[in-house]
């Protein structure tokens, strides 16, 4: 079996059209066709239901599908092993929002000159669905949060930035924390997100009652609305906090059971060793 016609099964399901997927893998529709037709024949089932210019997958094809998915990505990684470098092949690794910018440039950088024949594809994400994906395998590292609780045997991390919480106010307010929060409208860093529970758990801590007016998982809005004096909030001293300070006034929370931990994390028998060390290197030099 050909898994370059999995890989196009694969991406059939996920584009949900045939002409979406011939785009996608560069083909024309009628290839995209043929390698599916042929893939049915070969499983004796049909893969494929139309439902106008979209297609659905079958219950047959929904039950393969793991197994495809997993047998694509072990042909990957035994065409990558037997590749000629320890510095050749493709490292997939997620990041969260605020990382994205302050790590992602300067190491894409220092890798292109240190391992100019690998790959390395990066995939933005919030920290909880990054983590499953680095306990799944979909990833090989991730940047993101310290999750909370043990961290299983099977992974390993390195700590990168360590970052107070802090309660941030537009220049024209005054006060201390916990007035500031009672009193002005209030942005919550989003509970459901990691980040947000560190927030929250403060808030309920220092007994503040104020109702949101926004709910939001993203520090450069939070941050902008701030500077704006559409609001005040408590999030974390995420790394471009600084660059508001003409705008805003920050008032840290000393506490270290408030601190957001920024890490890299990976398996601890990860696929491409090599790639990862120099990764990580790179991100702590």
């Amino acid at each position: 079996m050909d898994t370059r016609f999995l890989e196009t099964l694969i991406t059939v399901v996920e584009q949900g059209s045939i002409a979406a997927a011939a785009r996608e893998q560069l083909l024309t529709p009628a290839a995209v066709s043929q390698r599916i037709q042929s893939l049915e024949r070969e499983f004796k089932c049909k893969l494929f239901s139309r439902a106008g210019n979209t297609v659905q997958p079958t219950n047959s094809c929904l039950m393969l599908l793991p197994k495809a998915k997993a047998l694509v990505k072990d042909t990957r990684s035994l065409i990558e092993t037997t590749t000629d470098s320890h510095l050749k092949g493709t490292l997939n690794v997620g990041v969260n929002s605020t990382s994205l910018t302050a790590y992602i440039p300067s190491t894409l950088q220092y890798l292109r000159t240190a391992a100019p024949d690998a790959k390395f594809s990066i995939t933005p994400g919030n920290s909880i669905d990054l983590y499953q994906q680095v306990i799944d395998g979909d990833i090989d590292a991730a940047i993101m949060m310290m999750p909370f609780g043990d961290i299983p045997k099977s992974l390993q991390y390195w700590i990168l930035r360590e970052e107070p919480l802090a309660v941030i106010c537009h220049k024209s307010v005054h006060g201390t924390a916990k007035k500031i929060l009672s009193q002005n409208p209030y942005i919550r860093y989003d509970p459901r997100c990691w980040g947000g529970k560190i927030a929250e758990s403060y808030v309920q801590a220092e007994a503040i009652t104020s109702e949101p007016i926004f709910d939001l998982d993203s520090l450069e809005i939070i941050t902008q609305l701030v500077a704006d004096n559409v609001g005040v909030s408590v999030i974390p001293y995420w790394f471009a906090l600084d660059k508001f300070k003409n705008d805003i006034n920050i008032i840290t929370i000393p506490h270290k059971k408030y601190q957001r931990r920024i890490v890299a994390i990976s398996a601890y028998h990860p696929q491409q060793p090599h790639l990862l060390n120099l990764f990580i290197d790179s991100l702590r030099t």
